[in-house]
């Protein structure tokens, strides 16, 4: 009996006396990779989600229903797996109302199907939205000889480790903390994604830092003031020191910037520079800067999370050991694997109470879900299966803290492909989308629509703009309009889109691929590590992506950097090439006036134009949801779902 455990990992038990059957590790089942199984049809399973049956003819024949790749799970493309290459994949079909063979609803495992004349314990049973199929029975590995097994996603923790879980004494004083993927590049200049952001925020201070409501308070510098709008000088506090015991000095700061604007570290970020036109360090602890024209968000630009003053002299190869002036300070860092750090006895602010941090790498949610149960991790934030966090909330030894959140998932579209740069057909894709089911369903209704990058509660959002409700007759028109009718098989034109490994971001293309397949559109699914997936982003190697943004939409320069002309990748993260002239000039104008009711006139155009011409689609806020083990106190979630809770959290023993 085969069943694979998504998303790469085949588990078989050796009831059978086939010699192709592995029979290792646990007494009764095995984990191992397989490959080359090739998908030949569609499925609907239930309610009409898509999905795919594997089988493997370790009989005479192939039995239909010998395992089953998850509904609304698993890709509709040829995947890659190895090892059984008599794995073969058949469509499910349904017997008497019940599913032949069986996997997931991703809180739970059961597998095969009473294909005999009697129904046996364990042979097909499923968890759907919370409901046991009808007339099936179900047992955990192990009880029984046969062909049935049962595994119980919360329950069976040791079984799931063989698939990926790697064993490593548990130091009492370190919290592990689990996060999807490895940094990028831990240099503030250099970083521009989620996890080399979030933890850089505990390594490094920029000048400033802002509060709850967006507005800017003292970090290394303890004051600043702006004489006329093309200065502004910065007083550095006294007596800071980087992590190795370097006093901080405006030296520094002006090598922070400098080093960025004159390439000798390429960085993302520069572009945030271009109004300085000089950095001057006048003394040890004062810091100008001189501009060419005004810019409203450089503050924004130099405040911690958007960047890191590193000391003078910092090189390209400062990633491999960054050394700030943050509460933590960096340990070591195995690629793919984990980052540690420590507190900082010598931290300007209040030294944390916790002694180290493991961030530790974990790509699949599922095996997130049982490090917590088993109590191998402390932490986790933003990342587990939303249908996991009832029962992991209910356990006594975890807690749960919820806050709505600022971090935005979006859909984004590369303009210079021939499909995609007709406006008709993103408009079109955006109506093909039901986010508030997607919400319900996969997200368990811990989100919010956006209709804007900015947080609702921001000064210079606005939702009047263009809206894109769930309208599949209209998404038709739409691409009918553009010229894109259907073809004999119903198919307008195939798009790809390219995900990483995250579980979360593959469950939202294979719900986007289900729905835009109802307006004629064929959308294939490429997933990819993240360094690969992020790479090909950056270099707008895609059609469409999604990714969230986390900290950087709490300011309106993010419009700037997302979509302006001048900030194509990689001088900004303009990914898709879009240009609007209209939009360039409204986001300058704001940039550079005083007056804050004509700098909210142009932002709310300007949301205005990006609703109307869609290079991207706000989706959602998504709630900031962070699991800890009780052991871990005082856990206060920011919307923005950083880790800076770990500069305040304590640890009980």
């Amino acid at each position: 009996m085969f069943s694979l455990i998504w998303p790469r990992f085949l588990v078989s038990h050796p009831s059978h006396k086939n010699k192709d059957v592995a029979r290792v590790g646990h007494p009764a089942v095995v984990v191992s990779l397989v490959s080359k199984a090739r998908p030949i049809g569609k499925l609907r399973a239930g309610s009409g989600a898509p999905g795919f049956l594997f089988s493997h003819p370790f009989r005479r024949k192939t039995r239909k229903g010998w395992g089953t790749q998850p509904p609304a799970v698993g890709p509709t493309l040829p995947v890659e797996v190895s090892g059984f290459p008599g794995l073969k994949c058949e469509t499910l079909p349904q017997a008497q109302g019940r599913l032949w063979g069986t996997r997931l609803i991703r809180s739970s495992f059961l597998f095969s199907h009473p294909f005999r004349k009697e129904t046996r314990k364990g042979w097909g049973t499923q968890i759907f939205g919370g409901h046991v199929l009808p007339g099936l029975k179900s047992e955990t590995w192990g009880t029984r000889q046969g062909w049935g097994t049962g595994i119980w996603l919360l329950g069976l923790a040791a079984l799931l480790a063989l698939a990926g879980c790697h064993a490593r004494p548990r130091d009492p004083a370190t919290v592990v903390f689990l996060i999807e993927s490895s940094p990028a590049n831990l240099d503030p200049r250099v970083g521009t994604d989620a996890q080399s952001q979030r933890i850089d925020a505990l390594l490094f201070d920029g000048l400033v830092a802002h509060d709850a409501r967006f507005q800017f308070t003292p970090a290394l510098a303890e004051r600043w003031e702006q004489p006329d709008p093309l200065t502004l000088v910065f007083h550095l506090r006294a007596g800071v020191r980087f992590h190795d015991g370097r006093l901080l000095a405006a030296r520094d700061v002006a090598w922070t910037i400098n080093s960025m604007r004159t390439g000798a570290v390429i960085s993302p970020k520069a572009a945030a520079y271009a109004a300085v036109d000089s950095v001057e360090a006048r003394d040890a602890s004062t810091v100008v800067f001189h501009l060419n024209r005004a810019d409203n968000f450089l503050l924004r630009n130099l405040s911690t999370g958007a960047i890191g003053i590193v000391p003078e002299g910092s090189g390209r190869a400062f990633w491999q050991h960054p050394v700030g002036t943050g509460p933590f300070r960096f340990v070591s860092q195995r690629i793919d694997q984990d980052v540690v750090v420590e507190r900082n006895p010598l931290s300007w602010a209040a030294v944390p109470q916790i002694e180290r941090v493991r961030f530790a790498v974990v790509p699949d949610a599922i095996t997130e879900s049982l490090e917590l149960e088993k109590g191998s991790a402390d932490v986790a934030i933003n990342s587990l299966p939303m249908d996991s966090l009832p029962a992991l909330a209910a356990r006594p030894d975890l807690r749960m803290e919820e806050t709505g959140g600022t971090e935005i998932q979006y859909l984004a579209f590369n303009l210079r492909d021939p499909l995609l740069k007709d406006v008709r057909v993103r408009q079109g894709i955006a109506c093909a989308i039901d986010r508030d089911l997607i919400i319900k369903t996969l997200l368990g209704g811990h989100a919010q629509p956006a209709l804007s990058l900015l947080p609702a509660s921001h000064w210079a959002w606005t939702g009047d703009v263009a809206r894109y409700d769930y309208d599949p007759q209209r998404a038709a028109r739409l691409l009918d309009e553009a010229s894109r009718t259907p073809a004999r098989d119903g198919v307008r034109f195939h798009l790809t889109m390219k995900t990483s490994t995250d579980a979360g971001t593959r469950l939202l293309a294979a719900a986007l691929q289900q729905q835009l397949a109802r307006v004629g559109i064929a959308l294939d699914l490429r997933s990819y590590e993240f360094a690969t997936f992020y790479s090909d982003v950056t270099r707008g190697a895609f059609q469409m992506y999604s990714l969230h943004w986390i900290g950087g939409n709490e300011q309106p320069d993010i419009f700037s950097y997302a979509f302006s002309t001048a900030r194509f990748s990689p001088k900004g993260a303009n990914r898709g090439h879009y240009s609007n002239p209209r939009l360039d000039t409204l986001l300058d104008d704001a940039a550079a006036s005083p007056d804050r009711m004509q700098q909210r006139a142009d932002y709310v155009e300007a949301q205005q134009i990006l609703a109307r011409d869609v290079p991207a689609i706000n989706l959602w806020y998504l709630d900031t949801i962070v699991v800890h083990n009780r052991r871990l106190t005082d856990v206060v979630p920011a919307p923005s779902g950083s880790y800076t809770f770990l500069e305040t959290a304590r640890l009980t023993q």
